[in-house]
Formats: structure tokens, sequence, C-alpha cells
């Protein structure tokens, strides 16, 4: 199984043996990836049956929860670390997740497919929604329901309140310094709320 090149990024802002949660945790692949490399004690939260049951076969903690509701279930600051990765895009309440995973993390992690790369804008310039490796889906069957940029993400994060940590742009696994919008497919931020 190849590793999302994100997983590293995010594990070089994680603690050994803190708590992490992950929100949109899927088959439970950066679960399992966390725990090994830093002994994490580590909660997945997932809404699709069939990913569940993948995180359960993998001996993952769990919960079965539509983001959508919230986080009521957490108390604040109940977690060292809350990971949102290649999920914010999916979200129909954007603001609320944003608040809701920085009450709940006392650091978070959010990642996303940079709209703002050169090939999808050259796409849109031809006339038709881009296809790419970090925006795999045609605009018919897509489970994004929002595109973004960098400068979108850091644009909102400011209006939140939402302090940036850090942050991390990569494009094909390797770090983009240069133009980071525009050359970079996918965006890592390490973010907490206001002090």
């Amino acid at each position: 199984m190849q590793l999302r090149s994100d997983f590293d990024a995010i594990a070089n802002w994680v603690e050994t043996n803190s708590s992490l949660l992950d929100l949109g945790c899927g088959d439970g692949s950066f679960l399992e990836f966390i725990r090994a490399k830093r002994k994490a004690i580590t909660y997945g939260v997932e809404i699709t049956d069939t990913a569940v049951l993948a995180c359960v076969e993998k001996g993952l903690n769990v919960i079965q929860q539509d983001l959508e509701g919230g986080l009521a279930l957490f108390k604040d600051q109940s977690f060292d670390t809350v990971v949102l990765s290649q999920t914010l895009q999916t979200i129909h309440q954007t603001e609320r997740i944003l608040r809701e995973v920085v009450r709940v993390g006392k650091q978070c992690v959010v990642s996303f497919p940079n709209f703002g790369h050169w090939s999808h804008r050259y796409a849109v310039a031809l006339g038709r929604m881009p296809v790419s490796k970090s925006l795999p889906y045609e605009w018919f069957n897509t489970p994004n329901v929002r595109v973004l940029t960098i400068a979108d993400f850091e644009a909102l994060a400011h209006k939140l309140g939402i302090e940036i940590l850090g942050r991390v742009v990569l494009h094909h696994g390797k770090t983009v310094h240069w133009l980071p919008n525009l050359f970079g497919s996918l965006a890592i931020y390490r973010v907490c709320g206001a002090k």
C-alpha cells in the first residue's frame, strides 16, 4: 500500500505518545501510520459504513458520525492534535467545522487539494473543470462540495481568528517553496485557536 504524501508532513507535527483525533479518517490508513510512527493514542471519526468497518477490522478506535453535525461529543482541548486531512473540501459547513476543530484540539492539522494550482487554472481557462491527481473526480461525481486555494484558506483562518502555526505545500510529494498557490497541489496547515 502506498501512503499519501501528506502523512509524513502531518507526522512531523505530532508528538510521540500524544492523543490524536482524525476527522474523516476513511479506512484508517493514517491512524495506523501515526500509531506506528508516533505511538499516538488514536481515534477516528468517519461516516461511511465500509470505511468504519475497515477501521474496526484494523483494531482502530472509530466513531461513526457525520462531521456536518459538529463535534459536540468532544470536550474543549480534549486531543493534543486533531487532523482534518483532505476532508475540508467535502464539508458544507466549513466555518463551523473549522471552529470545532480548533476547539477540540490543542493543535490542528488541516490539509486540502489546492484548486489554485496552475493546472487547475489552465483547465478552467479551457472551459473544463479540472481533473488531476489531487482532484481526481469529474464534476458530476465528486465528493467535493467546495473548491479552495491556499489564499482562500489563509483568508478564512484570519477571519475566524485561527492562528496559522505552520504550512507545508506539496506537489507530487515534493515541497513547494516558490509561489505555492500556483505550483502546489496539496496544502497542509498546522493551526490552533486564538490564544
